[in-house]
């Protein structure tokens, strides 16, 4: 039996559904090797399937809604483990992504490693990019089509700048030090501040297209006005600071 080395952090913002597919594929794929927090940050009347899956959970329920940084740092105060991953309930595992994440981790300069992300009819998206700037941001919102990958995919696991943060592997000692995600972002460019932090400090962040997850983008953002809003608030924050250096 593998050791239980990683604690898995899943947030449940009314997405129980959602979560109990999941749950179902750690059971299947990867329950030896986790330990579960996951946190109800809107109560939802779907019950959590927890009862009698084969690895340990901790259930945290919010008597408020918190933000995606604010979860995922709550959960990390159970962590005890070497690893901790923040994971999307939104994902399917088909197969064990850890073992791949963990030899991306074999080379000990590295802080964060994240797999490749498939859509549900197969494509991979984008989810391994440089950092953006204000000139990329504006091309980008001109551009026709679909997003276009910025790194490589069929070749090994490779320094990128950041990754998405529905699917990331950390080593735990990196995560204590930065302080986790800066919860000043509430939702949006969390990942992307951290990853930036990261690199800042002299570590890398691994992209391992050999481990992979596959997820059912809702996109809320661009339908939502109020996580509309998140999205810009987060993208200036996270371009003043890197202004300021």
């Amino acid at each position: 039996m593998a050791l239980r080395d990683i604690t898995l952090s899943i947030v449940s913002h009314a997405q129980n559904t959602l979560t109990n597919q999941l749950l179902g594929d750690i059971a299947r794929h990867c329950a030896a090797r986790v330990r579960l927090v996951l946190v109800e940050n809107i109560a939802d009347p779907v019950p959590l399937a927890t009862g009698g899956v084969p690895f340990p959970v901790e259930v945290i329920a919010n008597r408020r809604a918190k933000g995606f940084g604010a979860n995922h740092n709550a959960a990390f105060a159970r962590c005890h483990t070497p690893f901790f991953c923040v994971m999307n309930p939104d994902l399917r595992l088909h197969a064990d992504p850890f073992a791949g994440l963990l030899r991306a981790m074999h080379d000990e300069h590295v802080a964060l490693a994240a797999p490749l992300v498939r859509r549900p009819g197969g494509g991979v998206e984008d989810s391994a990019r440089r950092f953006p700037t204000a000139g990329s941001l504006l091309a980008k919102l001109f551009r026709k089509g679909p997003p276009l990958a910025e790194y490589a995919v069929d070749r090994g696991p490779h320094e990128v700048d950041w990754v998405a943060g529905m699917c990331m592997l950390f080593r735990a000692a990196d995560y204590r030090r930065l302080g986790g995600f800066d919860e000043a972002y509430f939702l949006y460019y969390e990942d992307v501040d951290i990853c930036w932090r990261l690199k800042k400090r002299g570590r890398k962040v691994l992209y391992q297209p050999a481990a992979e997850v596959v997820h059912d983008a809702r996109r809320a953002s661009r339908r939502d006005p109020r996580l509309a809003r998140h999205h810009l608030r987060g993208m200036a924050r996270f371009l003043l600071r890197r202004a300021l250096g």
